[in-house]
């Protein structure tokens, strides 16, 4: 097990940034979990930690040492690949042993390592098989065991649950959490899938465009999105975003649109009241669709026309016109509302957020000079 320190990592491909001044701390024994769309540098990051792409500036360090320009092999890092990358003229068992072989182990040892990790991994009964007769999420334990073997520092695993359906995703995410615990070996996993993320990581790392945008707890990047982003990325549906403006009133601070009028509670929502000052002017309401309620019309709130309706059991999910602005709404399933019927929605302003122009989450912001 170790430490893995990234500091101020740079990747460029054509001198576009695929990784831009990244840097984290993972400590020994962590899951953490690297989330973004395609495209936005968390593969790269895997593949540098991995030796697989040269660095083009800043630092990985592994239990303090710095392994920028050590050879891959000798890195002891073990990799599962989203397409398993298993060696089809090969049985299982010959799959999982390769690379205890290759580290020219004895063949009694090999055969210790490879038993315990197929007992692990419940592969047992296929040791004898070729690739081609496994299913999906057969092939993907097999890849998980040639990685276990090798008694590895630091697990990096790349969308390995993408190529699964639903259910085999969902019973194969379980028996990776299971096998951290039981292992406690410090692993970064890399996905697009948010539901993955919340369940699986101790923290989150959220990237976009190469540039790192936020990282906590599950809880943490859900409740207390830092900017747009992050909000709109996570959940689904994503938080709703309302264009308004920021202004004081003799009084209050108001967020305020057409047809709408909403006080600031600094305490409620969090936000230091200097922070508020040097955000006047246009800001964005930030509220996620569980955090919203439909009141009589008489009653004021947020004005708007239901123009969808999707039941789904355990929830309705009302698609709300605002103006310019589509918000969804999630209900109880009974909730008596139809289409193109007139209705006004309140938040709980606890759990309501404002984005100023450079889409920082005022709660997230320490004091106004920043």
């Amino acid at each position: 097990m170790a430490e893995v320190i990234l500091r101020r990592l740079v990747k460029n491909f054509d001198v576009v940034p695929a990784v831009d001044e990244v840097s984290l701390q993972i400590p020994d024994g962590e899951f953490l979990v690297l989330l973004g769309p395609s495209g936005c540098g968390k593969s790269t990051i895997l593949r540098l930690i991995a030796g697989l792409e040269d660095v083009t500036s800043g630092e990985i360090l592994i239990d303090g040492n710095l392994i920028n320009f050590v050879d891959p092999t000798r890195r002891n890092l073990a990799m599962v690949f989203q397409n398993y990358a298993l060696y089809p003229h090969m049985t299982v068992y010959k799959n999982v042993a390769f690379p205890l072989e290759t580290a020219k182990m004895s063949r009694n040892e090999i055969k210790n390592a490879v038993n315990r990790a197929a007992e692990m991994l419940e592969i047992t009964d296929f040791l004898e098989r070729l690739p081609e007769q496994l299913s999906g999420g057969q092939r993907q334990r097999v890849a998980l065991a040639r990685a276990i073997v090798r008694q590895p520092k630091v697990f990096l695993m790349d969308e390995p649950l993408s190529n699964l359906d639903a259910k085999l995703r969902l019973q194969t995410r379980i028996e990776l959490m299971s096998l951290h615990e039981r292992l406690g070996i410090t692993t970064i996993y890399v996905t697009h899938d948010q539901v993955e993320a919340m369940t699986m990581g101790n923290r989150i790392a959220v990237l976009h465009d190469g540039r790192l945008q936020q990282v906590g707890t599950p809880t943490e990047v859900y409740d207390s999105p830092a900017n747009k982003f992050v909000a709109t990325f996570m959940g689904a549906p994503p938080m709703n975003l309302i264009d308004g403006t920021l202004e004081q009133s003799e009084l209050d601070w108001v967020f305020s649109r057409e047809g709408y009028r909403l006080i600031v509670d600094c305490k409620k929502m969090s936000i230091r009241e200097d922070v508020l000052a040097f955000s006047k002017g246009p800001v964005s309401l930030g509220v996620r669709p569980e955090d919203m309620r439909l009141v009589s019309t008489k009653s004021g709130g947020l004005p708007g026309i239901v123009r969808f309706l999707e039941p789904i059991g355990s929830d309705l999910f009302v698609t709300v016109d605002v103006g310019t602005h589509s918000l969804q709404v999630r209900l109880p399933p009974k909730t008596p509302v139809s289409m193109g019927e007139h209705i006004r929605m309140e938040f709980d302003l606890s759990k309501t957020h404002i984005f100023n122009r450079s889409e920082e989450n005022l709660q997230v912001i320490r004091s106004g000079a920043e």
